[in-house]
């Protein structure tokens, strides 16, 4: 095999198993600068032996292996430094891989115990957010504070803190004990959530999805789902059917040239019949479950519009009342806004754009670009293209996704063709953005 190819095998690896392999150094080194450092120091030992020797037949475990013994023999050369005895216990605490056993053997994932530990009660809420998208799952500080509209700085200060509050209060890198997985639940399937929406509508850039980050979220609801003990949860199953139903439209929600293809407008026949099907499933047994909450509700109204066999056989009547069911249990002005969408796809877009318009008085909402592109939305269907065209400009103003630029910018000119002909008769088509 060629230099060339070799590269091309260890960014293949690098991509897919570089969070995971950082899990098991974290359970292993007991530290995150650490295990970060180990990692990237496998990965340089693997640039320079592989295309000489072979891409190794476990590379994760190559990986571990070699992270490790650079960490080992990283501790062993400060030792020279520092007084002997402060350094000889981390050494003899970092057993070899083979050697570590889990007493939970159903468990073991370290991806799943990193997030646990990231999801500790012990930190902040939105350190707890950031600390998984860095850690598990690799975005970057920039994106993470792109996602949340949050200072780049504000995020790498709570990112720091939330290590040093692991580090200082010996925060253990295990999945809880049976007894405590009901409490801590709640704080890690959010965390999933907010990873699995900035893998399938990234925050920034020119991909339309991020397949790698969505897929990671989906896996790890997944194991919750299969080894959580009971009592039941609706709300696991509801979150894995939420993303399944999501993940089912990917491959139908972009062209060829990455451009994205509105919800209306999709070749269904492309969704993903078999995850339609588990989604729907799971969605049927959360709603049966004690204990329905948001996620099953959200995966209910994505079952809708997944049965639909074309857009205008939508039941928007019976999404309108699953939103306001929604409203009523998690009340948010984005959760108000998909509302008033389906007010307008259902009674009428007037109705629709009256309650987007005093949204847009809340000063959450005015920095929020999907506000100002549905309102768009809504003005072009009512023909009202000037008013269209001012709200689409502010959409992309505010939006760091290039597909979804690319989108409004169509939309900005198909609005001045129409103008052209002063709209009579024309038809710019429907378009809501999936």
């Amino acid at each position: 095999m060629s230099a060339a190819h070799t590269l091309q095998d260890i960014e293949t690896v690098y991509r897919r198993d570089a969070r995971r392999v950082f899990a098991t150094l974290v359970r292993l080194l007991g530290d995150f600068d650490l295990a970060e450092e180990a990692l990237h120091e496998a990965f340089r030992a693997a640039l320079e032996q592989w295309p000489a020797h072979g891409v190794p037949a476990n590379p994760s475990a190559w990986l571990v292996s070699a992270g490790r013994f650079k960490a080992v023999d990283s501790i062993r050369r400060q030792a020279r430094f520092t007084s002997t005895e402060t350094l000889a216990q981390p050494v003899e605490a970092i057993a070899d891989e083979t050697a570590t056993a889990d007493e939970f053997a159903e468990l073991e994932d370290d991806s799943l115990r990193l997030i646990f530990t990231c999801c500790h009660p012990a930190l902040a809420p939105d350190a707890q957010v950031a600390l998984t998208l860095r850690e598990v799952c690799g975005l970057t500080t920039e994106e993470i504070a792109r996602a949340y509209l949050t200072p780049a700085p504000t995020v790498a200060q709570r990112i720091v803190r939330a290590k040093a509050k692991i580090r200082d209060a010996k925060i253990p890198y295990r999945v809880p004990d049976a007894d405590e997985l009901p409490q801590r639940l709640d704080s890690v399937l959010r965390v999933l959530y907010l990873v699995f929406n900035e893998g399938y509508s990234p925050s920034s850039g020119a991909l339309v999805t991020r397949a790698d980050v969505s897929g990671e979220a989906i896996r790890l609801t997944r194991l919750i789902a299969v080894v959580l003990p009971p009592p039941p949860l609706a709300e696991v199953h509801g979150l894995l059917a939420l993303m399944l139903l999501h993940e089912s439209r990917r491959a139908a929600r972009a062209d060829g040239a990455g451009h994205l293809i509105p919800l209306e407008e999709q070749d269904r026949r492309l969704w993903h019949a078999g995850l339609i099907t588990e989604g729907c499933a799971l969605t049927e047994k959360a709603l049966h479950m004690p204990g329905i909450g948001p996620y099953a509700l959200q995966a209910a109204i994505s079952a809708v519009h997944a049965e639909a066999k074309t857009a205008d056989q939508t039941d928007w009547g019976q999404i309108v009342g699953l939103y306001y069911e929604l409203l009523r249990m998690q009340p948010s002005p984005v959760v108000a806004l998909n509302r008033a969408v389906a007010v307008a796809m259902h009674s009428g877009y007037e109705q629709g754009l009256a309650l987007v318009d005093e949204l847009l008085t809340l000063p959450a909402m005015q920095d929020y670009y999907l506000a100002h592109a549905a309102r768009a939305d809504l003005c072009r269907r009512l023909h009202r293209l000037e008013e269209a065209r001012t709200s689409y400009l502010a959409a992309l103003a505010r939006t760091q996704l290039e597909p979804e630029r690319r989108f409004l910018e169509r939309r900005l000119s198909e609005i001045a063709s129409c103008s052209k002909i002063f709209f009579r008769g024309c038809r710019i088509g429907p378009g809501w953005i999936d």
